[in-house]
């Protein structure tokens, strides 16, 4: 055999993936501690030491996950710097209803007095946060209301189960601060009827969705005070000099907030599962390697910042792509990799925040991954780790191999027969006994043969008649 063969070639192979993964782990684990541990929290004031603050916290964005991880900073820090007040300064179109609804359980739980700074528009989910909080105060010019629960596709939905689940969620808020809760039901549902003309000239109609501008939410009890400005608002809550602290999503949250994206998230998935599989099909490219562990790298630091993975969902990842490598090396019957998939696919969904949507993205990355994936090994077969397991030297006497002794060199000698040859046996040819068979007849012993074919270790006699 020559020296090395495939053996050698799985041996350099498994140093550099071995290598590989490694890197690919630690890249995986400081990016995502990066992450762990670098989320700034910026503040465009830092508090007095003298007296209290009021803290000005922006909603201005889409209700979702971002920025209820937002909220949540920001209500901890107040709630450590022994705020007087927090001023939300509403200004969003709305958003997911879950995240609503944690939001407003996360204002009325807090100890600090909250008032919501209505500034141009509070719509959707938008008003069930401000209607939670214990004053709301509004722009001239803005709008509140128009709550109505809608789908992905926008459209209004017709599901009595969710209608009735939010009209409960916008009445219950508007009764704890002493608002008229049915005013709250007429935001959401149309078909809720209302008179409201004597107060502001008009009357909420069956099929329509209740929206009020500024004074009329004034009129009828929505809103407290109309104010231009935050000052305004600070001024009439009585808390004039005292120390504004403004805060804002960090540069870490704002990304982590497009990082949570259903679609990207999802992108996010698809490169790190496409990349790391190629990178383990076809060794040595690195380029795959590198995106897939930077994808996945991104997805667990957008969720972490975001508030919803914790280290065990990076602990599990991490062991499932770890159980997934050693089941390339040592195979298990597939027991390896059942558990590295289970452990990554767990690391992956207990990081979201819904795990229902964090399953289907899942299932759809696996899906276009695969894809990928086949479509990369077909244009690199040449290049696999496949072809380190196939054999695909000739083993000819003309490329150098020798499987056994030629014997041609035996042809046309005469010997003996030492056993009966019937028709295979034993030929003693000058010092050497040779295995011998005839051509099918049989041939006693001591009697003379002669070699008339040597193909190999194949050598053929027959007897010489004297």
């Amino acid at each position: 055999m020559k020296k090395g063969g495939p053996f050698l070639l799985i041996n350099r192979w498994r140093n550099k993936l071995s290598l590989t993964s490694l890197l690919a782990a630690a890249a995986l684990i400081l990016v995502t501690f990066a992450g762990l541990f670098g989320a700034p929290t910026e503040r465009t004031s830092a508090a007095s030491d003298i007296g209290p603050a009021v803290y000005i916290v922006p909603v201005k964005q889409t209700v979702e996950s971002g920025l209820q991880s937002f909220l949540e900073r920001a209500f901890k820090e107040a709630e450590e710097a022994k705020a007087e007040h927090i001023i939300l300064v509403v200004n969003t179109l709305g958003g997911k209803v879950i995240n609503a609804a944690d939001i407003g359980d996360l204002i009325r739980s807090s100890e600090i007095p909250t008032t919501a700074f209505v500034e141009s528009k509070a719509m959707s989910a938008g008003t069930y946060i401000a209607l939670n909080a214990d004053q709301i105060v509004m722009q001239p010019g803005s709008t509140i209301g128009a709550a109505a629960v809608v789908d992905s596709f926008g459209k209004l939905t017709d599901n009595p189960k969710t209608i009735s689940y939010w009209v409960s969620r916008m009445m219950a808020a508007a009764k704890e601060n002493g608002r008229d809760d049915r005013i709250a039901a007429a935001m959401v549902d149309p078909n809720v009827s209302l008179e409201l003309k004597n107060k502001i000239g008009r009357d909420k109609l069956k099929g329509d969705i209740l929206t009020l501008s500024a004074s009329e939410a004034e009129k009828v009890g929505y809103s407290d005070y109309t104010a231009k400005s935050v000052d305004e608002v600070v001024e009439w809550l009585g808390l004039e000099g005292r120390t504004q602290v403004e805060l804002n999503p960090s540069i870490a949250e704002n990304v982590a907030r497009w990082l949570v994206d259903p679609l990207v998230k999802t992108i996010l998935l698809i490169l790190g599962i496409a990349g790391i599989v190629i990178e383990m099909l076809v060794p040595g490219l690195s380029f795959p390697g590198i995106v897939g562990v930077l994808s996945f790298g991104l997805y667990f630091f957008g969720h972490y910042v975001a508030g919803f993975a914790e280290v065990e969902s990076v602990v599990l990842f991490v062991l499932g792509l770890g159980l997934l490598i050693i089941e390339v090396f040592v195979p298990s019957f597939g027991i390896l990799g059942i558990l590295g998939g289970t452990a990554l696919i767990t690391g992956v969904v207990i990081a979201a925040s819904d795990p229902k949507t964090a399953f289907i993205s899942i299932v759809v990355a696996l899906v276009v991954a695969i894809i990928i994936i086949t479509i990369f090994v077909r244009m690199n077969r040449v290049r696999g780790i496949w072809n380190k397991f196939i054999l695909r030297d000739k083993l000819t006497t003309e490329e150098g191999y020798l499987s056994a002794e030629v014997k041609d060199s035996l042809l046309g000698l005469e010997g003996v027969t030492v056993t009966a040859l019937r028709p295979a046996g034993t030929v003693q040819i000058g010092d050497e006994r040779i295995d011998v068979v005839t051509s099918g007849e049989f041939v006693d012993a001591k009697r003379t043969v002669k070699v008339i074919k040597a193909e190999g270790t194949w050598v053929v006699v027959k007897e010489v008649l004297k």
